[in-house]
């Protein structure tokens, strides 16, 4: 299996970056939250994308599914399933930090989350790039695996929201951005793995 360490150290440097922040600004748990709610969106969004952009795909170990009319339009159903699951909790997500959050953010706040937000869009968009293209080296992967993995990145932000935000304080801030950052790499690390290894071959 072939490791991409410049993706790697890609997501471990925003994720770094997004921590060092937090206790520079003294930021609550729960603006973390917001530059991490904005990097599960994107990467939702890229998922959505690469499965709607796949050319051959496997529905199990032993099946690769060859381009077709038939092949689109289970492309798009495990599409619409995915954003459906994937946006409603973070719909929900988005209605807690609402919620909890009860003070006015800085303008200082609002532009270190915005820009937080571009470094996980292009930190995601080039690791993206990597992945397309090696969908398109003949590499079918399990659809139902492809969308499975960024639901899994949902675990820590839920276990968060719904635990983590009555703890507060500097450790819970290090705590939560420390297993946030083992579940990006953990995530990315299966993601390059699955995609190296082909679940099938195609037909001679």
């Amino acid at each position: 299996m072939k490791i991409t360490w410049s993706s790697t150290s890609d997501i471990l440097a925003t994720n770094i970056a997004a921590i060092a922040i937090a206790e520079w600004q003294h930021w609550p748990l729960v603006e973390l939250l917001w530059p991490y709610w904005l990097q599960s969106v994107i990467i939702g969004w890229y998922t959505r994308r690469r499965v709607l952009s796949l050319r051959q795909f496997s529905l199990d170990e032993n099946t690769v599914v060859q381009p077709s009319e038939a092949a689109e339009a289970i492309k798009r159903q495990g599409a619409g399933v995915f954003f459906l699951f994937y946006g409603f909790f973070h719909v929900l997500y988005l209605a807690i930090l609402v919620d909890r959050t009860d003070y006015p953010a800085t303008p200082l706040d609002l532009a270190v989350i915005a820009a937080l937000g571009v470094a996980f869009l292009f930190a995601h968009r080039r690791s993206y790039a990597r992945i397309i293209e090696s969908d398109r080296a003949a590499r079918p992967n399990i659809l139902a695996a492809l969308t499975l993995i960024p639901v899994m990145r949902v675990v820590p932000m839920h276990v968060t929201t719904i635990v983590g935000l009555e703890l507060g304080g500097t450790g819970a801030v290090i705590l939560f951005g420390t297993l946030k950052t083992l579940a990006d790499v953990l995530m990315h690390w299966i993601e390059q793995r699955m995609t190296s290894a082909p679940t099938a071959k195609s037909p001679e």
